[in-house]
């Protein structure tokens, strides 16, 4: 009858490890907002790093648009000869 259909695996995520080191101020500071408003230090930092992260990924795409005047056409279009 009819035959099932294989599903397809789900992609998994990859991370890379990221350190750095904070002063003892910043991070009592960092611990200190966390708890005011009921959240983790990754979630904090996580946020704050899409913030800037987000609008460069943009960016970099708009910028690679940009071709130097040397740059040769490969598969552009011909000029008549």
């Amino acid at each position: 009858m009819g035959e099932k259909k294989s599903k397809k695996k789900a992609s998994r995520y990859k991370f890379k490890e990221v350190t750095f080191k904070l002063s003892e101020r910043q991070y009592k500071s960092l611990l200190k907002y966390c708890k005011a408003c009921h959240t983790t230090p990754i979630k904090v930092i996580k946020r704050n790093l899409e913030r800037y992260l987000g609008t460069y990924e943009y960016i970099a795409q708009q910028e690679s648009g940009l071709v130097s005047e040397r740059q040769l056409e490969l598969f552009g279009e011909e000029s008549a000869n």
